[in-house]
């Protein structure tokens, strides 16, 4: 229920304020009347009082209204989903010692190790749950591409066998990390079900440095990074298309980074749409904590942005770009790790930060 204004602290402030400006200024203009008039003791009082209201209404708007907002700025971002360092920023400035303390531990809380485990074990109870029966299904399917062959329907039994596959990668790899070329393959194994769908209007390509192939394919990168973009990608991006649609994975590497981009030359988006896809990318968590549900393929993106916040950090993560009638680049930029001992280094580093 929305309160009156008189219920907030800051519009009280205001309304205090202005109240003592009116005074002083009402102050001032009777000075300067009765020196008009010649019943003054001289301009020292009205030089004197108008010294004074420029002197309140400077610290008034320097030392209070100023840092006043930057504290409002800084909590209606953490409403948005964002996540500040500082909710009160550098400067140090707090409402009141109770709220101090308030913020205070907040921020340990969201910083604290115990949060970041409990945000990856909601990750992972939310995709488990999006398995109904898993098991279940890819047997189904083994018994379907049978039939399939003793029938001699060989393109059934291929595309059976390619759906069965993708289910086993799904279900049977429930570690956090897999090789670049694990999820690449798992990529092929989609695209394959895609193309008895869409059959030469579809192209797929994987680029990379030949020098550097072994040791981008070895690197280690959350499961299901590729595969929900690529998706994204053939249903939002040249599914609609007139004519062939290109699909591009491109693979590259830092000293530190490993940078992935799933390119399409499909319809593309507009200047808005991209710029509140990449707003909600930039929340942290925002999806996951609240149980938003998102529509026209959003909650893959951001599915696998939260993945990448929550195992190495914001730093990382998910990026858009797209024009209209040209195509959309979606880029990953992730840290080289090269085992799962890396990962734990980092949540170890992290814990200790925190």
């Amino acid at each position: 229920m929305k309160q009156g204004k008189m219920h907030y602290l800051n519009f009280r402030t205001l309304c205090a304020w202005s109240f003592m400006v009116l005074f002083l200024a009402a102050l001032l203009g009777y000075l300067i009347y009765e020196k008009i008039r010649g019943n003054g003791a001289g301009w020292f009082p009205v030089i004197f009082g108008g010294c004074l209201l420029v002197l309140g209404i400077c610290y008034a708007v320097v030392e209070i209204w100023l840092p006043y907002r930057r504290i409002e700025k800084r909590i209606e971002l953490f409403l948005d989903g964002y996540t500040t360092s500082n909710l009160v920023g550098e400067d140090g400035i707090h409402i009141s010692p109770e709220l101090e303390s308030l913020v205070s531990k907040m921020q340990y809380l969201m910083q604290s190790q115990e949060m970041l485990n409990l945000n990856k074990r909601q990750a992972q109870y939310l995709a488990l749950q999006n398995q109904i029966n898993p098991h279940f299904l890819y047997n189904t399917l083994e018994s379907i591409r049978s039939e399939a062959l003793i029938a001699g329907l060989v393109s059934v039994a291929d595309m059976t066998e390619a759906l069965a596959t993708f289910f086993r990668y799904t279900i049977s790899k429930v570690e956090n990390l897999v090789s670049v070329e694990e999820e690449l393959q798992n990529c092929m194994t989609y695209f394959k079900i895609q193309q008895y769908r869409f059959g030469d209007r579809l192209q797929l390509s994987v680029e990379c440095d030949p020098e550097e192939k072994a040791a981008i394919y070895s690197c280690r990168i959350p499961k299901l990074t590729l595969q929900p973009i690529l998706e994204n990608s053939i249903i939002h991006g040249t599914e609609c298309k007139l004519g062939t649609g290109h699909i591009r994975i491109l693979l590259e590497m830092t000293e530190s980074c490993l940078l992935l981009c799933i390119s399409d030359d499909g319809n593309g988006m507009e200047e808005r749409k991209v710029a509140d896809i990449n707003e909600r990318l930039q929340k942290s968590g925002g999806i996951l904590a609240t149980g938003e549900s998102e529509t026209k393929g959003g909650i893959a993106l951001v599915n696998v942005n939260n993945r990448i916040h929550l195992l190495f950090g914001e730093e990382y993560g998910i990026h858009v770009y797209s024009m209209p009638e040209i195509g959309t680049d979606v880029k990953i930029r992730i840290p080289v790790i090269y085992s799962d001992r890396n990962l734990i280094h980092m949540e170890e580093r992290q814990e200790n930060y925190c």
